[in-house]
């Protein structure tokens, strides 16, 4: 078993993503504020150039390549920002990337991940039916597949957290969303390893619950996929990050799909940033554990922001209350 992530990896990540990205901002909201009882912070990865948190760690991994491996080219699988993420890593670095997409992937982020130059192929039902598929193809033309736990992508959205604890240092709780776990795990090295009385609460739907269950019961549980909020879409657990977060997350929680369109729409109201449903599920979370949170200082990850207009529509016409 190998060693896993530290924080001097991540210190180490920070060239990578800083020759092309600069730190994102981390915003207090009164109002948000007095509708969780607490003191609330948005960190808005959804103003990275992709709109998404990942695109740091697609840096990191092509910047670790190989000449051979730069190629043969890149390919992974994705719902659309991991493959923003590495389309965008790719084109930086003159690096062809092959990125495949269940049917009915987010029209938006596929014309992002094509406009990025990347070669996007649909199949599959979800997530993990594409990813499995692409790494058979992957093997047989030579080319390096990219899972998206691979520890550099760790290593560099974990420089996200360093940003919170620069910008505020006396945090309490940071509260990350959780699909495939990088994001839930870069952060919580770095913050528990800086200052251990922080907790750190991954977020997952009701929905699609693999990860949470996993986490939990301490053995990988193949899940229920059924939530809208496609960066925490995961059926399959992935046994690297549920190693790492077994040892650093401090809680998990689930929220219903319900609850993120609404936390959706508070966010467009309160903050006018566009959340997709990942981004938006720690407002969802904060909400429904506003007892543990109260007159705390707690950070919001809002992981991104590529909601399909469609989606958006469909959730401010269905009459969800704003609050």
């Amino acid at each position: 078993m190998t060693d896993m992530p530290t924080i001097q990896d991540i210190y180490a990540a920070r060239p990578h993503v800083y020759r092309y990205l600069k730190p994102t901002p981390l915003h207090h909201y009164t109002t948000l504020s007095d509708l969780v009882g607490a003191q609330v912070y948005i960190k808005h990865e959804n103003h990275q150039p992709v709109g998404a948190f990942k695109v740091r760690g697609g840096l990191v991994m092509a910047a670790g390549l190989t000449p051979a491996q730069r190629k043969a080219g890149l390919f992974t699988a994705s719902t659309g920002n991991h493959g923003q993420s590495i389309a965008y890593a790719s084109r930086a670095n003159g690096i062809k990337a092959t990125i495949a997409v269940p049917e009915g992937a987010n029209p938006g982020k596929v014309a992002a991940m094509r406009g990025l130059g990347a070669e996007v192929v649909f199949h599959g039902k979800d997530f993990d039916s594409a990813r499995e598929w692409i790494m058979e193809i992957a093997a047989e033309k030579g080319g390096t597949f990219v899972s998206p736990t691979d520890e550099p992508l760790i290593h560099g959205v974990g420089t996200n957290a360093l940003e919170i604890l620069e910008d505020l240092p006396d945090v309490d709780v940071i509260l990350v969303p959780v699909g495939a776990g990088s994001g839930a795990c870069g952060t919580s090295i770095a913050a528990k390893t800086i200052n251990p009385k922080i907790k750190v609460i991954g977020v997952q739907s009701t929905q699609a619950p693999a990860m949470q269950l996993s986490w939990e019961t301490g053995k990988l549980v193949t899940g229920k996929m059924g939530t809208f909020a496609e960066g925490i879409a995961t059926r399959v657990p992935f046994e690297n990050t549920q190693r790492i977060m077994r040892k650093y997350l401090d809680d998990f929680v689930l929220v219903d799909d319900e609850d993120i369109k609404k936390a959706i729409v508070l966010l467009l109201e309160h903050t006018h940033n566009l959340a997709e449903g990942a981004g938006a599920a720690p407002l969802a979370a904060a909400l429904q554990m506003k007892a543990r949170l109260a007159g705390k200082k707690v950070v919001l990850v809002m992981s991104g922001g590529n909601l399909a207009v469609e989606r958006l529509s469909e959730i401010l016409c269905s009459g969800l209350p704003a609050a």
